[in-house]
C-alpha cells in the first residue's frame, strides 16, 4: 500500500458527504421546517342562486362547498394537484355573471404542514418574524381552517384556539396577511386554510398562487418555506440515505481489508535462502517485506555462514528454488556459481568494554591478529590478555578481514571452539555472526569483528584510524573495513520465477531501503550509480 489510497480517500470522502447530506436534512436544518403549499387558487362567481331565488355573496356559498369537498376524503386531499383542486372550484361555483376584471373575487386552498423531522411546538412560533402569508396584491374577505389532518391522516374537528381564531390582520404597508397560529403540529400532520380573495383575476397558469401569496418570517430555530406535493421526505427517502451510507461503507472496509493486490510481477512460489549469518537479518527483513506485497511467495532460511551456503547451491545443482548470499566474490572454487552484486557493506572491530579503548590502528589490528600485541597495556590498555574470537574459516566477514585490514597475513591457530574453551586461551572461533557478540561480551580482554548493523549495547565497537563506518567514510574510502555483499545463482533462471523477481526486487526495489536501514550502500545506488564495480 505504498502508492496513494485514492480508493480508500474517495470512499472517505463518500461516506462523509453522505453522513453530512443525512445529519443537515434530518437533525440540523430539516428538524424543524413549516411548509405550506396552494392546492387551489380559482376565481369564483359574484353572485350564485339560492333555493329560494334569492342571491348570496359568491363567497359564503363557494366557501361551504371546497369545505365539504376538502372534507370528504383526507388521503385524496392529501394528494390533490393543485390544478384538480382548481377544477373542482370551478365546479362547485357553479353559473355566475362576470366581475369587472379589476375586481374578482377568488378562492385559494392553502396547506400548513409540518415538513420537518421533528415535532412544532408553540413555543416555536414565538421568533422576531412569525410566520405570515402575505398578500400584496388581494384584499382578504375571509379566512376558515376547513380540515385538520393527523399524522395519521385521520381528519379530526377543528377545535383549538388558535384554529379558530385565524383571521385577516394587516401588515406594514397595509398589506393583507394571514399570521399563523401557534399550533402544535406532530411530524406529517398538517391543516388547511380557504381564503376569500378579492383582487386581480388568478391566471390560469398560477395555479400554485406564487403571484398571489408569498410568505415572510421563520420559525424559531427552523425554517418556513414553501412546499411542493412532492416535498415531503418519505420514509423511503431516509432509508435510500442510510442504504448509501451503508453501501459506501462496505467499499471502504472491502478496499481496507482487501489490501493493495500483488503486482504483475509477483511469482508464487517457494524460495529457500542460504549463506551468510552477517547478512541474514538484512535479508530476512526484505523477505518479509516482499511477502507481504505477493503474498503467493514463501521464504525459507539457512544461514549457516557464506561457505556452507555456497557449497549447499553449489551440491543443489541448478535450480531456481536455492539463492545463496554472500560477503565477497566466489573466486574459482566456486566458479559454476554466478554472483551478483547487492551491497557496499561494513564490519567493525568490538572488544570486551573492560578493554576501554575507543580506536585501533590499522596497524594495531594487524598486530593483534598476527600475535605481536598479547597484552593490551602494549597499546594503552589495562593489563588484560588479548584474546581473539574469530570466525571459522570459510566465513564472508573473516574474509574481509583478512583481506581489507591483514594482508592476508596473520597468524595462524589451531582450531579452538569458542565453546568450552580452557582458561587462558588466546583464541577461538565460532560459526555465527550473533556468537561473535555473545562471547566478546563474555570473555574479558576479548577482540572480535562482525557486521556494523549486528552491533550491540553489550559491546564496545572502536574506530580504525579514528575513522567510524557511516554512509559518507563508505563512499569515500576512508573507513577501509569494507566488503561487497553478493546473491549467487546456479544455472539459468526464468524472468517470471520467484528467484528473478526477489533478485530485482533487492537490486532495484524497495529492498533498496532496507539495505540502507542496515548502513548498507546499495550497488545501484542513485549517487554513485558504479559504487560497486572494482
Amino acid at each position: 500500500m505504498g502508492e496513494f489510497p485514492v480508493e480508500i480517500v474517495l470512499s472517505v470522502l463518500g461516506l462523509i458527504v453522505a453522513i453530512a447530506t443525512f445529519l443537515r436534512e434530518y437533525v440540523f436544518v430539516g428538524r424543524k421546517r413549516l411548509g405550506y403549499r396552494v392546492q387551489m387558487n380559482t376565481p369564483a362567481r359574484s353572485w350564485v342562486s339560492r333555493e329560494n331565488g334569492s342571491a348570496a355573496p359568491a363567497s359564503e356559498a363557494v366557501a361551504s362547498a371546497v369545505g365539504a369537498a376538502s372534507n370528504a376524503d383526507p388521503a385524496q386531499s392529501n394528494t390533490d394537484s393543485p390544478a384538480q383542486s382548481q377544477a373542482a372550484g370551478e365546479q362547485a361555483a357553479g353559473a355566475a355573471a362576470p366581475e369587472p376584471a379589476d375586481r374578482t373575487t377568488s378562492l385559494m386552498l392553502i396547506r400548513i404542514e409540518n415538513d420537518g423531522s421533528t415535532s412544532i411546538e408553540d413555543s416555536d412560533y414565538q421568533s422576531t418574524e412569525v410566520p405570515v402569508l402575505a398578500f400584496r396584491a388581494h384584499t382578504i374577505e375571509s379566512v376558515e381552517v376547513t380540515e385538520r389532518v393527523t399524522r395519521g391522516q385521520e381528519s379530526v374537528a377543528v377545535s383549538s384556539a388558535a384554529l379558530l381564531g385565524v383571521s385577516r390582520s394587516v401588515g406594514p404597508g397595509g398589506v393583507d396577511q394571514i399570521v399563523l397560529p401557534a399550533v402544535p403540529l406532530d411530524r406529517g400532520e398538517h391543516y388547511k386554510l380557504l381564503v376569500v380573495l378579492v383582487g386581480p383575476k388568478p391566471e390560469p397558469l398560477d395555479v400554485d398562487g406564487k403571484k398571489v401569496v408569498s410568505k415572510e418570517g421563520w420559525l424559531k430555530g427552523g425554517r418556513f418555506e414553501e412546499t411542493t406535493s412532492r416535498s415531503r421526505r418519505e420514509p423511503a427517502l431516509l432509508g435510500l440515505s442510510v442504504l448509501l451510507a451503508l453501501v459506501v461503507m462496505a467499499q471502504l472496509l472491502a478496499v481496507v481489508l482487501r489490501g493493495d493486490p500483488p503486482p504483475r510481477d509477483c511469482a508464487a512460489s517457494g524460495l529457500t535462502i542460504v549463506g551468510s549469518t552477517a547478512m541474514a537479518p538484512m535479508i530476512r527483513a526484505a523477505a518479509q517485506d516482499y511477502e507481504k506485497t505477493c503474498t503467493g511467495a514463501r521464504f525459507a532460511y539457512d544461514f549457516t555462514g557464506t561457505e556452507p551456503g555456497l557449497r549447499t547451491l553449489a551440491a543443489a545443482g541448478p535450480t531456481q528454488g536455492v539463492l545463496a548470499i554472500g560477503d565477497g566474490s566466489t573466486g574459482t572454487s566456486f566458479a559454476m556459481l554466478t554472483e551478483i552484486p547487492l551491497a557496499v557493506s561494513s564490519f567493525a572491530v568490538i572488544t570486551h568494554p573492560g578493554v576501554g579503548l575507543k580506536d585501533l590502528s590499522t596497524q594495531q589490528v594487524r598486530d593483534l591478529y598476527r600475535g605481536n600485541i598479547r597484552n593490551w597495556n602494549q597499546i594503552g590498555g589495562p593489563d588484560l590478555p588479548v584474546v581473539l574470537i574469530d570466525r571459522t574459516a570459510g566465513s564472508g566477514t573473516r574474509r574481509a578481514l583478512e583481506s581489507q585490514l591483514l594482508e592476508d597475513n596473520r597468524k595462524v591457530f589451531r582450531y579452538t571452539s569458542c565453546i568450552g574453551m580452557a582458561a587462558g586461551g588466546e583464541q577461538c572461533e565460532v560459526d555465527l555472526t550473533e556468537e561473535v557478540a555473545t562471547f566478546v561480551a563474555k570473555i574479558a580482554g576479548a577482540v572480535g569483528y562482525l557486521e556494523t548493523s549486528a552491533v550491540g549495547a553489550e559491546v564496545a565497537a572502536v574506530s580504525i584510524d579514528g575513522v567510524l563506518p557511516t554512509p559518507d567514510t563508505l563512499r569515500s574510502g576512508d573507513y577501509r573495513f569494507t566488503g561487497v555483499e553478493y546473491a549467487y545463482t546456479h544455472g539459468p533462471i526464468a524472468g517470471d520465477s520467484l528467484i528473478a523477481q526477489f533478485l530485482d526486487y533487492l537490486i532495484r526495489g524497495k529492498a533498496r531501503l532496507t539495505m540502507m536501514e542496515f548502513g548498507n550502500i546499495p550497488c545501484v545506488d542513485p549517487v554513485e550509480p558504479n559504487f560497486c564495480t572494482p
